[in-house]
């Protein structure tokens, strides 16, 4: 069963893996950074007030900060 669910929705300590993107026209910039389809990820800490999440890619071991509405952009499949 797949529990499909944007990045942004995800709560501390969930972990999912990446599906695909909500918009063609993600900056380059996501797929340097290791945020790709079937890469697992988790999410570490939320800044409140829509602040940044951030986001440890476990498949390289990094932890990114991204903006919330960046990670509505991202679909994810979660574990």
């Amino acid at each position: 069963m797949q529990n499909k669910i944007s990045l942004d929705k995800l709560k501390k300590g969930e972990k999912a893996t990446i599906v695909s993107f909500h918009n063609d026209e993600l900056p380059a910039k996501f797929y340097e950074l290791g945020f790709m389809p079937g890469t697992t990820v988790q999410i570490k800490h939320k800044a409140p007030l829509n602040g940044p999440i951030c986001v440890n890619v476990i498949d390289y071991q990094t932890l990114i900060a991204i903006r919330k509405t960046e990670a509505a952009l991202i679909l994810t499949d979660k574990l």
